[in-house]
């Protein structure tokens, strides 16, 4: 009983971190505003690290359309330069020998669309992620019907954790569509 007990708990938990995992990273699209916080997923080589831009340079919005990320050390700009026009983020930087300034493009529709789409991307990828979840913790609870638990205890526990699935599927599609509306809203 106590080994089920803890497969559920541990399926929920698991569930509410990858939700909050997604709503994390759809925190980091940003419709129209320049926010230092679009570049947290970007990571520089730094001494053979991987390190996040905030920990080797500054990041500042002069305006409302612009970010300045200025480096501790110059070697690095255009690593940073590099990053930026690889990532999927789809700026532009400009490189001056001493910062990297990225110019936020106006939304058009063009670019909400592409920015829904990431935000669709992202809640799918945090579907799947409950779902191998569930395939996971069905499977250790098979394992435990195997080893001579009840089956009407494991059924019970295979239902519960597809409702914790359901619940947390309906989660990501509301968080998806309150991000969509702001994308298209703005």
């Amino acid at each position: 009983m106590e080994e089920v007990d803890f497969f559920l708990k541990h399926a929920l938990e698991t569930m509410e971190k990858s939700l909050a995992r997604l709503s994390k990273e759809l925190s980091k699209i940003k419709a129209g505003k320049a926010m230092p916080s679009m570049l947290d997923s970007l990571n520089v080589d730094y001494y053979g690290n991987s390190t996040p831009i905030n920990q080797v340079a500054s990041i500042t919005t002069p305006d409302a359309r612009t970010l300045i990320i200025k480096p501790w050390e110059k070697s690095i700009i255009g690593e940073i330069e590099k990053v930026i026009i690889n990532s999927d983020l789809g700026f532009n930087p400009q490189n001056d020998g001493e910062i990297v300034s990225i110019n936020i493009p106006v939304l058009t529709e063009e670019r909400r669309i592409i920015l829904v789409k990431q935000a669709k991307a992202a809640t799918e990828n945090g579907k799947i992620s409950i779902r191998n979840i569930r395939k996971e913790t069905n499977e250790q609870l098979r394992k435990l019907l195997k080893e001579g638990f009840s089956e009407d205890l494991i059924k019970n526990a295979e239902t519960n954790v597809q409702k914790y699935t359901d619940e947390h599927v309906k989660k990501i599609d509301s968080v998806f569509e309150v991000k969509k509306k702001e994308i298209m809203i703005l």
